[in-house]
């Protein structure tokens, strides 16, 4: 029940920062789709913290190098998926009200993915790793 209740919590969530992406690009007003390029930022963000715990699964140590650096480019990620959207409003391919609602898609895709992490990440009777 609670797995089942915090799937249908951060399902929400992800609608809502979808939503969000789509009225940065879809609205009348702004009616550019440039923005949709940060799905591939939101894609690729899982997958340094999927190699890092392939990899260092052994080590009991509370820091190992790989999950540091696990650590370093996945804040590279988010970085240049918040920063994606400002250089296309400081270049003029979007308006600046696109570039607001798509920021605030990617705060509430982050913290989503943030959450299922923490959520399903622990290794306990429900894990994301039996899906």
């Amino acid at each position: 029940p609670r797995a089942f209740a915090a799937l249908v919590a951060l399902s929400f969530s992800g609608a809502i920062g979808l939503t969000f992406l789509m009225l940065g690009c879809a609205l009348e007003y702004y009616g550019v789709y440039w923005p949709l390029f940060v799905l591939i930022f939101y894609f690729i963000c899982p997958i340094p913290h999927f190699i890092a715990k392939r990899v260092g699964d052994d080590s009991d140590a509370a820091s190992s190098a790989c999950r540091e650096l696990a650590y370093f480019f996945t804040t590279g990620i988010v970085v240049s998926a918040f920063g994606f959207p400002i250089i296309l409003a400081r270049v003029e391919a979007i308006k600046w009200g696109a570039c607001g609602l798509v920021l605030a898609g990617n705060a509430v895709i982050f913290l989503t993915i943030l959450g299922f992490f923490l959520v399903f990440g622990r290794g306990d009777d429900f894990s994301w790793e039996q899906w």
